[in-house]
């Protein structure tokens, strides 16, 4: 959302940001969009990949990186991100260790 809703939603999501901020900072938040935009992309080109080896490395390796950004956003925006974001990726990748061993 962040790339075509910032101003709209991200002021519904983000309540604790002042009302003001949300348009000078929207070229920010479609860049971030963008990013995760990325972090989807790869996950998805993943189910693709026949090679169950480079899958799973593939798989945890963006992961990892939305486990990241949802931790860093926990403590630097909001503790919900965590949940929503850090929460459901640190699922996955367990899950992917599990059935590793």
């Amino acid at each position: 959302f962040e790339m075509f809703a910032w101003t709209t939603r991200g002021k519904k999501i983000f309540k604790k940001f002042p009302k003001d901020m949300f348009e000078p900072t929207k070229s920010l938040a479609a860049n971030q969009g963008l990013y995760n935009g990325f972090l989807a992309a790869g996950l998805i080109w993943t189910f693709v990949i026949q090679d169950t080896f480079w899958s799973t490395n593939i798989s945890v390796f963006f992961l990892s990186c939305v486990a990241i950004a949802g931790i860093y956003g926990a403590f630097t925006a909001d503790k919900k991100i965590f949940f929503v974001q850090a929460l459901p990726a640190l699922i996955a990748l367990l899950l992917i260790f599990m059935n590793r061993v």
